[in-house]
């Protein structure tokens, strides 16, 4: 398939070949017939990929505070590195598809192949959608037409957060796209109408679908609306303007009767008079987005509907009531479309997009044959040759970490990178060209199967570790994964067996991700310890930060919490340090409190060791985000040594040892993927096989006692 995204690093608007998406429950997959570009989120989007990074600062000054912030923590290099990996990731454009079903997932109710959908999928050939974000178009309706869909839903969703009834005033203030389908909607609905706007063109649309209009250049848009209200006041202000000015706010607040309602829908500034509200007990409400269920992953990736008597207008069925005011002929975009483009010219059209301020809809036509959009695999280089009696990986995932961190990781211990496979295709396909892969592809089993990689990376979300990681050592792959192994006990058993299924002598390497014990302030800890036989006192701390409660690492199915999916570093790293089996478990997490958002991240966990040994991890949401991410302090035999964030280790006590700073945080990921793969060669584990499941099952106990308080 192809797709656009916009570089938000150099600001290019580029088409991306990529894998097709895999087909997914709960998902549907569409080739495109067209597409709408936005020329209000998607011109933000490229005006900001263009701007220098001052301005981009500019741009974000919350993001800057952030930056400021890691850099007090994690170093000045860290966080340069960090922001030029994140500015170097493009972003998917586009929002507004219409196309066909080509393919069904799983537990996907009322959509067939072949029918014709409107949908939030991106601007590319082939797009995968959850089905709660796809609609059925009606006959009477044009792929142009329809593609206008979700951009016109969002100003329903605006209209029906405002309430108005029949034979109220209402005022539109800003009139791009939008803007106008706001107007017709309001129309519909048996409102009059003022649109606000500064261009004549724009007004004049407005005016042809039966509104009234005030150039805000040429008069005062407050005195507009109150003449407009016959003195009275509008009854509301939808707000479908971008800007940085407060004054479409302002404005709105002043041409309101008493008790009026002001939706915001656009962007703009709120820098707000109290007076202008408080005198008038005005109500101002932000919408969001397309309407209920936006943003809720149960709704959009897990297909779980609203229902119908509680929550009558979901984001699906504002995209089914556009369509039915389209197809009745009370909503029309015929006259909304400014160009249409073939796909393969869509630089041409985002040049216009951005050069064009009059501009509206920019349409983008699809004629490929579906035969060649779905192709699982890409080569990414020609010139690709492997060495296969050395470590050849296939990489499984490349999410967030694993492309910043992870893949450059083991690309700096000199890995051979075969293919790297993720279930959508695009990111493995920017990732994979970046980094050097052979291939790009959306087939696991394909990867599985193909015997010139001999190794297997996961890097997926941790639901799925223990399973692929099952798969891979029952093909015989050698396999490394990311932290954690498993999330049950039950998955643990499983890949254990897997391992010892595996023929005698030839047993491939199995190896987690716990980077801490290769970190060099960890290993120079762990010489200064290895001279002294006394039990030990561990105490570490992780200054976790706090992550909403719905994020996908806190679901215990999906992610496992983050006792499991994080903790477990420090499990493993206390055990190193340690050198002595575990042998006691207790946990316990902070008590309930009135106001207070109690899960799992703030809790401590306490192991005892074969030795005497002993320790505690405090893993902590609710702290400081200026006090240093992680600390480790060892007590033992009247010294005590301590590692804080990475970048400093101090030792008391110790003779000739001091002090070991680095001019940049370094958790070992470069040295622990070196190690991996050195086992790999040698046929010697990195870290002791009984170790990994003893982390494990150690780590499942932890988070077990912790939910059971």
């Amino acid at each position: 398939m192809k797709q656009i995204v916009q570089a938000m690093d150099t600001g290019a608007t580029l088409i991306v070949e990529a894998p097709a998406p895999a087909v997914t429950p709960g998902a549907v997959l569409i080739k495109t017939r067209c597409s709408l570009i936005s020329s209000g989120t998607e011109k933000m989007l490229v005006g900001f990929g263009k701007a220098s990074l001052i301005d981009k600062a500019r741009q974000q000054p919350e993001r800057v505070k952030d930056v400021i912030a890691k850099a007090r923590t994690d170093g000045l290099l860290s966080t340069i590195a960090s922001v030029r990996s994140k500015l170097g990731q493009p972003l998917p454009l586009g929002y507004c598809n219409v196309g066909e079903v080509v393919a069904i997932g799983e537990d996907v109710r009322g959509l067939a192949v072949g029918d014709r959908v409107a949908s939030n999928g991106a601007h590319a050939d082939l797009v995968r959608v959850p089905a709660n974000l796809c609609a059925r178009i009606p006959d009477r309706v044009d792929d142009q037409t329809a593609a206008f869909t979700v951009v016109a839903s969002i100003g329903l969703q605006g209209i029906r957060l405002a309430e108005p009834t029949l034979g109220e005033a209402f005022v539109v203030t800003g009139s791009g796209l939008i803007g106008l389908l706001t107007v017709q909607l309001l129309l519909a609905q048996g409102c009059r109408v003022l649109a606000i706007d500064f261009d004549d063109e724009k007004l004049a649309l407005a005016r042809s679908f039966g509104a009234e209009t005030c150039n805000a250049k040429q008069e005062d848009p407050v005195a507009a609306g109150l003449a407009f209200s016959r003195g009275h006041g509008v009854d509301g202000v939808i707000v479908t303007a971008s800007t940085q000015s407060s004054d479409p706010i302002t404005q709105a607040a002043r041409m309101c009767r008493k008790r009026g309602r002001i939706v915001l829908v656009g962007v703009t500034g709120l820098e707000l008079n109290r007076a202008d509200f408080y005198d008038k007990e005005i109500s101002f409400q932000v919408s969001c987005s397309y309407g209920p269920g936006r943003y809720d992953p149960n709704y959009e990736e897990g297909g779980t509907d609203y229902p119908f008597g509680f929550v009558r207008w979901t984001e699906q069925r504002n995209f089914e009531a556009v369509l039915d005011m389209m197809a009745s002929g009370r909503v029309r975009a015929d006259s909304l479309v400014t160009a249409r483009f073939p796909f393969e010219r869509a630089a041409d059209a985002y040049d216009m997009l951005t050069s064009d301020v009059s501009g509206l809809g920019l349409i983008l036509e699809y004629t490929t044959p579906v035969e060649e959009r779905i192709n699982r695999t890409t080569l990414l280089r020609t010139d690709a040759r492997f060495d296969p009696t050395e470590p050849v990986l296939g990489f499984v995932g490349a999410g967030n970490y694993a492309s910043r961190v992870l893949i450059p990781a083991f690309r700096s211990a000199g890995a051979q990178l075969h293919t790297v496979a993720t279930s959508g295709g695009l990111s493995g396909a920017i990732t994979g060209a970046k980094a050097g892969f052979a291939a790009a592809s959306s087939d696991v089993a394909a990867i599985l199967a193909d015997p010139a990689i001999n190794t297997i990376v996961v890097a997926t979300r941790h639901d799925s570790h223990a399973d692929l990681a099952t798969n891979a050592l029952r093909a015989g792959k050698n396999v490394f994964v990311e932290k954690p192994l498993a999330l049950t006990l039950a998955e643990v058993a499983e890949v254990e067996q897997a391992l010892n299924d595996a023929p005698a002598g030839r047993a491939p390497q199995i190896m987690v991700g716990f980077n801490r014990r290769f970190a060099p302030q960890v290993a120079k800890m762990k010489a200064l310890l290895g001279a002294i036989s006394a039990p030990k006192s561990f105490v570490m701390t992780m200054n976790a930060g706090a992550i909403p409660r719905d994020h996908w690492t806190q679901d215990d199915k999906v992610g496992g919490g983050r006792i499991i999916g994080e903790a477990c570093h420090f499990i493993d790293l206390m055990r190193y340090l340690a050198d002595s089996p575990i042998i006691s478990v207790q946990a316990r997490r902070m008590g309930e409190a009135p106001g207070v958002d109690v899960t799992e991240d703030k809790a401590a966990i306490m192991l005892g060791f074969a030795d005497g040994s002993f320790g505690t991890i405090h893993y902590l949401a609710n702290g400081a985000s200026a006090f240093p991410k992680e600390r480790i302090e060892v007590f033992v035999a009247g010294r005590t040594l301590q590692i804080d964030n990475f970048r400093k280790l101090t030792g008391y006590g110790f003779p000739k040892f001091r002090s070991m700073r680095l001019l940049r945080q370094d958790k070992g990921q470069t040295a622990c993927a070196a190690s991996f793969l050195d086992a790999v060669r040698s046929g010697r584990p990195a870290i002791p096989t009984e170790e990994i499941f003893e982390v494990a099952r150690a780590t499942i106990e932890a988070a077990t006692l912790i939910r059971e308080q």
